[in-house]
């Protein structure tokens, strides 16, 4: 069904339903801070002026712009105050993408970054007239009473989601939309996923890359919309949610992720997830 605001703004990191969509509209000041998910999401943009950064990448985005967010993926738009901005969003658990790919069709395919690095897929003017269609279909099934409106929703996000996943084999190598990258800031980006317990001071960090300190962080921000502390911080957070899902306990989630006070660990888990590393480990979360 369609999901209301209030919906949206409960804990940002666990989707209770298989799949939850929503139609938005802002105007005035908007300010939404980088965030990650338990869950995969799709952006699809429809009017405003909005630059979405994805992991580093920067990308202006146009009408009918697709982002496709995987899980554990670092996010946020930067809005034009002065421009309605207008999107649809779509929360899909993973399990209830890998219940609906066949041995020949795996859903969650489009989700991981094209071959030329893209989170977002831009459709030609056919393709796109058929997402407005299978879009405006899903928002009156998700607000109908009648029978069976709910299986009906459910088919038509399948059929959007083979239609996205069409488009991603498609848009294979290099790509003309226009982004927004450095090199050597995906470089930092992924010492920092590959040695996460380590020292991510930002002196280290900019030592790694012959920087001071004080451009390194104004070049990281520049490209992530983080300071390299608060990256640092959603990198360890997202990792020990990875742990806790994977069965590890909350001491060793806590250690194997870089955290070294473990009352910190719980307060900055606990603002993240909206709940205790101990009450998220016992969740029924997704695996």
């Amino acid at each position: 069904m369609i999901n209301n605001r209030t919906d949206l703004t409960n804990r940002r990191g666990y989707l209770t339903k298989e799949f939850a969509f929503f139609y938005l509209q802002d105007t005035g000041n908007l300010r939404i801070d980088s965030h990650y998910h338990d869950f995969n999401k799709i952006v699809i943009f429809l009017s405003g002026n909005v630059t979405y950064y994805v992991e580093g990448t920067a990308y202006p985005l146009q009408p009918w712009d697709l982002l496709l967010i995987e899980r554990d993926t670092i996010h946020k738009p930067l809005i034009d105050s002065t421009v309605p901005y207008n999107r649809i969003i779509l929360w899909l658990t993973p399990s209830f993408l890998e219940a609906n790919s066949t041995s020949s069709a795996d859903l969650r395919a489009c989700f991981a970054p094209t071959a030329s690095g893209l989170h977002l897929l831009r459709p030609e003017a056919p393709l796109q007239l058929r997402l407005q269609e299978l879009c405006a279909q899903l928002k009156e099934a998700g607000t109908s009473a009648a029978f069976g409106a709910d299986i009906l929703q459910r088919t038509l996000l399948l059929q959007l989601l083979v239609y996205l996943n069409r488009l991603s084999l498609r848009q294979t190598g290099l790509s003309n939309i226009e982004r927004r990258s450095d090199d050597t800031i995906n470089a930092i980006l992924h010492y920092m996923q590959e040695h996460i317990a380590d020292d991510l001071s930002v002196e280290k960090l900019a030592s790694l890359c012959f920087l001071t300190p004080s451009y390194f962080s104004r070049k990281f921000k520049e490209h992530t919309g983080f300071t390299p502390h608060q990256y640092v911080l959603q990198r360890r957070l997202i990792a020990a949610g990875q742990l806790l899902r994977a069965g590890h306990s909350v001491l060793h989630a806590c250690l194997e992720s870089g955290f070294q006070d473990y009352a910190n660990f719980t307060r900055a888990f606990k603002k993240a997830h909206g709940v205790s590393p101990k009450k998220y480990y016992s969740l029924p979360l997704e695996r």
